[in-house]
C-alpha cells in the first residue's frame, strides 16, 4: 500500500491535518488509520463506501454515516476521531446535511481542491490551488489513488504546498482546532 501522504513531513513541519477516511478504507487498512492517529492528525468521516448520496434512501445514507464511525473506532482511531463528515463528491443538499447533523456530525466542505485523485488529467496545478487560498480556507488533498494508478499525485505536491503556505504566512491547522476556539 502506498502511503506517500508524507505524514512524516507533516510532523517534521508541525503541520497537523485532518484526514477524511472512508469506513471501507479503515476496515481494510487499520494500520494506516492507527499511523495517522498516532502522528497526531484528526480523522473525519467520509462515508463507508463513497456513494452518491442522492442515489440512496434515508436508511442507506444513515448506514453510510454510522458504519464508518464504527470502522474507524475498530481500526484504532481513538481520540483522533472528529465529529466531522465530508460528503462524497461534495454532493450536499440541505436535507442531507440535516440528516448528518441529526446523527451528530457537522458537514465540512473545502474551499479549494487539488483534484489529485484525477492525476494530471484533473487540470489543477499546485499554483492554481494555492492562488485560490484565502485566510480560513480549507485545502482538500487526496491520499487515495485513481483507478489503475499506484502513486498519490498529491504526495508529490505536498512539499511544495507546505513551503508555499509557510512562505505566505499561513498557519496549517487540524480542523479539531475549530472545536477549541
Amino acid at each position: 500500500m502506498n502511503h506517500a501522504f508524507k505524514s512524516g513531513e507533516l510532523a517534521r513541519r508541525r503541520a497537523p491535518a485532518t484526514f477524511f477516511l472512508t469506513g471501507d478504507f479503515a476496515a481494510r487498512c487499520p494500520a494506516a488509520v492507527r499511523r495517522i492517529a498516532a502522528a497526531g492528525h484528526g480523522l473525519g468521516n467520509h462515508s463507508f463506501s463513497h456513494p452518491n448520496f442522492k442515489d440512496l434512501g434515508v436508511t442507506g445514507r444513515r448506514r453510510e454515516v454510522v458504519a464508518p464511525e464504527l470502522a474507524l473506532r475498530a481500526a484504532g482511531a481513538g481520540r483522533a476521531l472528529t465529529p466531522f463528515f465530508r460528503f462524497p463528491y461534495s454532493e450536499t443538499t440541505p436535507a442531507h446535511i440535516g440528516e448528518v447533523n441529526a446523527l451528530g456530525f457537522a458537514d465540512i466542505e473545502f474551499t479549494t481542491d487539488t483534484n489529485g485523485w484525477k492525476w494530471t488529467e484533473g487540470g489543477m496545478t499546485v499554483d492554481r490551488a494555492l492562488d485560490a487560498l484565502r485566510p480560513g480556507a480549507i485545502l482538500q488533498m487526496h491520499v487515495g489513488v485513481s483507478q489503475g494508478r499506484t502513486e498519490v499525485i498529491d504526495a508529490r505536491a505536498l512539499l511544495r504546498i507546505l513551503d508555499a503556505l509557510t512562505d505566505r504566512g499561513y498557519d496549517i491547522i487540524d480542523l479539531r482546532t475549530l472545536l477549541t476556539r
